[in-house]
């Protein structure tokens, strides 16, 4: 058992802290709530996420509790988190970018719950657009480049759950399948010093296969 240490597991800070990690075949963190939607979430919100590395796909199991009864969520991987290292917002937050939706949530009457879903997750999971910005050359790239989605998060399902914490229901989110979603819920945080997504177990720091692209030595990536 991997221990948790403020949202995420010790190995993976361990892991972190080398320039090119090696990766490992089990994870476990803590989605963190959305401050500003917190207590629409339920009166002590956790969310407790394992992952665990299979031969053809990954298995990941999210256990909740402490939620409002009788709420429906629907959960995502997403490029980047809305919160910091430390679960506050992110000044000037650019967007959520890439999102792949996963699977529904629901919390029973004792404000719990517990759902798995088996897919690409550890380190290679992503999306992109196959068709080319220009379609009468064949070099041309995609419109939308392999991007990785190592943040999880879930979405009110119902806007109108999160409407005593102040949201607008008139401008919904599109995080469910009517695209017609609350605002986000819980979300993973970033992992120091990498600042990727707790789905990347294997980060590897860019200028040390390349100084010239990166000579401070902060951008990471994550090593496949």
């Amino acid at each position: 058992m991997l221990r948790v240490i403020h949202g995420v597991c010790l190995s993976a800070i361990v892991t972190l802290s080398a320039a090119r990690a090696q990766s490992v075949d089990e994870v476990e963190f803590n989605l963190s709530p959305n401050p500003a939607f917190a207590q629409c979430v339920g009166p002590n919100p956790r969310a407790h996420v394992k992952v665990f590395r299979g031969q053809l796909n990954d298995r990941l199991v999210i256990s909740l509790s402490g939620i409002h009864p009788n709420l429906d969520f629907d959960m995502f991987t997403v490029q980047r988190s809305s919160l910091d290292v430390n679960g506050q917002p992110v000044p000037n937050f650019p967007g959520f970018g890439l999102a792949w939706y996963q699977t529904d949530l629901h919390s029973n009457e004792d404000g719990k719950g517990r759902t798995e879903i088996k897919t690409i997750l550890l380190d290679q999971i992503f999306g992109f657009d196959a068709d080319k910005i220009s379609s009468t050359d064949p070099t041309s790239p995609p419109r939308v480049p392999p991007t990785n989605t190592f943040h999880v998060g879930f979405w009110f399902n119902n806007p109108q759950d999160a409407v005593p914490c102040g949201f607008n229901v008139k401008n919904p989110t599109p995080f469910n399948g009517e695209h017609k979603a609350g605002p986000l819920a819980m979300i993973s945080l970033p992992i120091s010093p990498a600042n990727l997504g707790p789905l990347c177990t294997s980060p590897t720091n860019v200028s040390e296969d390349d100084a010239a692209k990166d000579p401070t030595g902060l951008t990471f990536v994550c090593n496949p």
